[in-house]
């Protein structure tokens, strides 16, 4: 690392664009989300393409990408869901090794698939850090998304010689979630557990960082547990019969049952679908 900072001006912020790395871990006991990128699958391997540590920051936008300008040369990997990048209004490749020269700009067109996509550059970037990570999130950062005007720093570790294109055709999110029998899903009769592996649900209008909320409802009888610790992942079924799949910016802990917990993959793959997608559980053994 030659120690030289490096700059980026956010010239339009996307719909939900924020900075994330692998988030905070052991904290949640004191009621501080875990945070990190929604996709860890994705943004690690922007991390790896450009030969960062995957603990780097990297950029996480939503649906509707932002337009930066680069104010020094730099190496870049685009991963995650296909929102249709342009470096200088000519389209580019995605799981790549990318240059992006001094006065280039980056921005975004048509969402074809995914939800979330994911920039990592040479070096990471260099937000300021709150409790050892530089996740932003809600009551614990001081910005909870990028604004228009941002300056974004980073370290200008590598020359542009340093990187190899590594082109990867890689999908990393599906509609068939992997999940655990959570703590209270035994409290379920055996037609609840069957129509919950069986049934194709769909997402809600109600999904962010936080949840993502299912639309079909379930027949339930069950009664609120005593405040229980919660994580990444656990689904929570509510009093009128809604699941919820609880996501990286989670509350610490919750009262309804829970009666799934998704493996680190399904996480991903949630995070990448939208409104109306379909998806389907499937148990662990």
């Amino acid at each position: 690392m030659n120690g030289r900072q490096s700059m980026i001006e956010i010239l339009k912020p996307g719909l939900f664009s924020t900075i994330q790395d692998k988030g905070r871990v052991g904290l949640q006991s004191y009621g501080i989300p875990h945070s990190g990128s929604m996709d860890s699958f994705s943004s690690d391997l922007g991390n790896k393409i450009l030969g960062n540590n995957v603990e780097n920051a990297v950029m996480e936008i939503t649906m509707i990408g932002p337009v930066l300008e680069f104010k020094t040369s730099s190496i870049i990997c685009i991963t995650g869901a296909d929102l249709s990048p342009f470096i200088n209004n000519v389209n580019v490749l995605m799981n790549t090794s990318l240059v992006v020269k001094k006065n280039d700009v980056l921005s975004f067109g048509r969402l074809i698939d995914g939800l979330r996509s994911y920039i990592a550059i040479s070096g990471g970037f260099k937000t300021e850090k709150a409790y050892n990570s530089r996740s932003m999130c809600k009551n614990v950062t001081k910005a909870v998304r990028l604004n228009k005007n941002d300056i974004l720093k980073f370290d200008k570790s590598v020359t542009l010689s340093d990187s190899e294109l590594l082109v990867k055709n890689i999908k990393s999110f599906g509609n068939v979630l992997s999940v655990y029998k959570g703590p209270e899903f035994f409290m379920l009769n055996s037609y609840q557990q069957n129509y919950i592996m069986s049934h194709e649900f769909s997402i809600s209008n109600s999904y962010n960082r936080m949840a993502v909320q299912l639309k079909d409802l379930i027949v339930n009888e069950l009664v609120s547990i005593i405040t229980s610790p919660v994580i990444p992942g656990t689904v929570q079924l509510t009093p009128n019969g809604t699941l919820i799949i609880l996501m990286r910016d989670c509350q610490t802990t919750g009262g309804y049952p829970r009666i799934l917990q998704l493996e680190e993959k399904s996480i991903n793959s949630v995070s990448q679908l939208k409104k109306n997608s379909k998806l389907n559980f499937k148990l662990k053994i």
